[in-house]
Formats: C-alpha cells, structure tokens, sequence
C-alpha cells in the first residue's frame, strides 16, 4: 500500500516560468531565446544547466546564484507561482490520512522558502543542499527511505522528469508518478520510459488522491 507521498518541487509544485524568465534577464538574453534553448538542451537529452554555456561559456550557476542575491536579485518564487492544484491537492491528501514530504534539487534558500510556504502542509521539507545528495544521484533517494517513515514501496514520489524523477525513484523500490507539466514532462511524455515506467500518469496532482486510493484497495 502506499503510504507517504514525497513531491518534487519544480514544475510539479512550483511554477518555474518566472524564475527562468529571470535568469534569462540575468544573462541579458530574450527570454523567448532563452526558452528555446533550453527546450532544445532537453530535447537533447543533456543537462538543463548546459542552456546557459550556450549563452555564456563557463557559466558557473553557483556562483552566479551567489551575485544576483549581492545584487538584489535572488533567486525566489511564492504563492503566486504554485501551480493552482497544489493546495487542494495536498489539503486532499493530509485528509486521506498519508504522510506528505517535499524533497527536491534546490539550494538552502529555496529551502527556506518551501519551509515558509508549506510548514503547516507536508511533514518533512528535505532538499539536496541539506542533504548533500542531489538527484538522480541513489544517494539522494536513500536519504529520502531514511526518513521517511515507511517502507520504500510504500512511497510515492512524485516528479515531472523521467530521468531525474521517475527512473531512480523507482530503482529505489519507490512507486512513481509523473505530472505532465513544465518542460521536460511536455518532450519526454510520450517516450517509451515515461509511459512505462510510473505508477501513475497524471495531468495534474488534483488525480492522486483518487489513484491511490484505488491502488490501495487492491493491494488489500
């Protein structure tokens, strides 16, 4: 049965329209280009972070993480760039009575942020800053079984991306569930991975409660 269900945080929670839309001002690049770019640096099959050495050879996004936030411009996101199903959604899922985590690629300050949005809403908020462990790394995901209390099959994680998502969650024992929303989602859904690897396929987190209820019903 599936009792914890841990999410990802871009594009299966938060919207990231805005916040690449800012790093394409950063660099002083249209953000159509830069949108682009990073479409085709995904469809590719290469890592996202390959988009701005396109731009600007030795990018370092560290660093430069590091001079927006000098230069008053950090890296954020709030309220407003939750996807629209998130609340209900977990409000749903608390009510049906499953452990809720969020565990995702983020720095120490996106982790304070998540932390100020959804302290009342999920019961662990981990991030790969706090972890030292990035996905897809197994590392990552080993650190998500350690403290989550039940057993990886009994936990469903919840991604937009088959390869940092949905295919080491699922070597780690976990069930799946991939949202089809954002960037990646949208180019790798009709991949062979991604219909045939997830537990679940969904258009939008609002269809979980009722997935697992039925998957639980048969694991009686």
């Amino acid at each position: 049965m599936i009792r914890a269900v841990i999410f990802d945080v871009g594009e299966c929670l938060v919207d990231e329209t805005t916040e690449y839309g800012t790093w394409a001002d950063w660099l002083g690049v249209r953000r159509h280009t830069f949108h682009a770019m990073f479409g085709a640096v995904i469809a590719q099959g290469r890592d996202y972070r390959e988009t701005f050495q396109e731009f600007r050879p030795g990018f370092d996004l560290y660093a430069e993480r590091e001079a927006r936030a000098a230069a008053g411009r950090p890296e954020h996101f709030g309220e407003e760039d939750l996807y629209p199903d998130v609340r209900d959604a977990l409000a749903t899922l608390r009510a049906d009575g499953l452990w809720l985590g969020i565990a995702g690629n983020q720095t120490t300050r996106a982790g304070k942020i998540l932390r100020e949005l959804f302290a009342t809403d999920v019961d662990l908020i981990g991030t790969s800053d706090d972890w030292g462990a990035g996905k897809p790394d197994r590392a990552f995901f080993d650190r998500v079984a350690e403290v989550v209390p039940a057993e990886p099959d009994e936990m469903l994680y919840v991604g937009d991306r088959v390869d940092n998502d949905i295919t080491p969650a699922r070597a780690a024992g976990m069930h799946t569930a991939l949202v089809r929303r954002g960037p990646w989602a949208t180019i790798q859904w009709r991949s062979e991975q991604a219909q045939k690897l997830p537990t679940f396929r969904i258009e939008t987190l609002l269809e979980l409660s009722p997935l697992i209820k039925q998957f639980n019903e048969r694991a009686r």
